[in-house]
């Protein structure tokens, strides 16, 4: 019996052992290092051993060890050999199981990670638990077994210090102005321009697109600008966005004939014939044609007919007072009637009566240019007391130009 104990008090069981930090893990010899758990696993010396136990002693694997007991004992069996096969005979009766001594040692864990309540090693998260090194200007990120101690993203580690990164006196990540930031950049965009929605990149802004009344008649968009232009006839005034009208008739820069008249309208201007009366009319002076009452084919006729021209911009705002008619001699006893005798077929003009002598020629529709429009004016005197019934017509020439301007 004495010489069993020292048997099974021959072999130690080995235990794990790990250096400080982070180094390699070692285990004790009776173990192995299983890298995929990180754990020392018991080794079978009596599998990997030949004849680990000679004579007739029987080889029985422990935790970090082995033991050679008699092949007779009945309490270890070994699993490499039958007790009970032919080549021994059979074991006497049963007797009192000799006490031999078990050690229990706790599996230990590798640097960085620690038992859960299934005995498994699992990995120490130093920075939930706060046992990380990392001073308060870095972030602790866990790794597998341990930790590293980083900056955030516009930061770099110096001496231990994590210090902001000036990105725009390294490469200029923005396509125009770079304004640096702790931990960060911004980028701004030149007047004229807006910054995408990448946050780095900038591109043309049109201005055009915004309003209508940034050019009175054409915006064009350049890059970071845009600028107004007038129509041919016009010129741009000096707050660069307002047209007017060149008056060629002044300037002389017209191709009338000496015959005809220049007359201007807004973005042009148009060459007028002389006033030719027609039968049974004569003329009187330049713009006003009689018809002579000695004449029988002027009894139905109007007395006299005046030639007046005058121009509009297009789209006029309505209701507008545009021409203003009187008689120029009041006889006792008469009164007088204006109405429009031809020309209102589309009903854009009507006559207000704004006094016993006079009347006003009103817009009452916009009236879209370019156009020309000839309205005969008439007023109808009457009067009573001598049983007379006469008229007279303005013929009104009106030209609309294209523009509003």
């Amino acid at each position: 019996m004495q010489g069993l104990k020292r048997i099974l008090t021959a072999f130690t069981l080995a235990v794990c052992l790990s250096s400080p930090g982070k180094a390699q893990q070692q285990c004790t010899n009776g173990f192995d290092l299983d890298r995929a758990s990180g754990q020392c696993l018991d080794i079978d010396e009596c599998r990997t051993i030949p004849e680990a136990c000679r004579g007739d002693m029987v080889c029985v694997n422990q935790n970090g060890g082995y033991l050679c007991v008699p092949r007779t004992n009945p309490v270890y069996r070994s699993p490499y050999l039958n007790p009970y096969s032919n080549i021994y005979p059979p074991p006497p009766a049963p007797g009192p199981i000799p006490n031999y001594p078990t050690v229990t040692r706790p599996l230990m864990c590798r640097f960085g990670y620690q038992l859960d309540e299934n005995n498994q090693c699992v990995d120490v998260d130093e920075c939930a638990s706060d046992s990380h090194q990392c001073n308060p200007t870095q972030i602790c990120i866990n790794t597998e077994g341990g930790y590293t101690c980083s900056c955030t993203e516009g930061y770099w580690l110096l001496e231990g210090q994590c210090l902001d990164v000036n990105e725009c006196t390294s490469e200029n990540p923005c396509t125009q102005t770079c304004v640096n930031t702790y931990g960060s950049f911004l980028c701004r965009c030149e007047p004229g321009y807006e910054l995408e929605a990448d946050g780095v990149n900038c591109s043309d802004m049109d201005e055009c697109s915004f309003s209508e009344f940034l050019c009175q008649h054409e915006c064009v968009n350049a890059p970071g600008s845009y600028y107004c232009i007038c129509p041919s006839g016009y010129n741009l005034l000096d707050d660069s966005r307002s047209c007017q009208d060149i008056n060629e008739c002044e300037t002389r820069n017209f191709t009338c004939t000496s015959q005809q008249t220049c007359f201007n309208i807004p973005g042009e201007y148009k060459c007028l014939d002389p006033v030719r009366c027609e039968d049974p009319y004569i003329q009187i002076n330049e713009n006003r044609c009689m018809c002579p009452a000695e004449n029988a084919g002027c009894r139905d006729q109007p007395f006299t007919i005046l030639y007046r021209v005058m121009d509009m911009v297009s789209g006029r705002s309505v209701p507008s007072d545009i021409f203003q008619m009187q008689a120029t001699t009041r006889y006792p006893g008469a009164y007088y009637i204006f109405q429009i005798k031809s020309g209102n077929e589309g009903r854009e003009f009507y006559m207000r009566q704004t006094g016993p002598i006079s009347a006003t020629l009103v817009m009452t529709r916009p009236v879209k240019g370019p156009r020309t429009i000839q309205l005969d004016l008439e007023m109808i005197t009457v009067n009573t007391v001598i049983n007379f019934r006469g008229s007279s017509v303005i013929r009104l020439r009106i030209y609309v130009s294209q523009y509003s301007f």
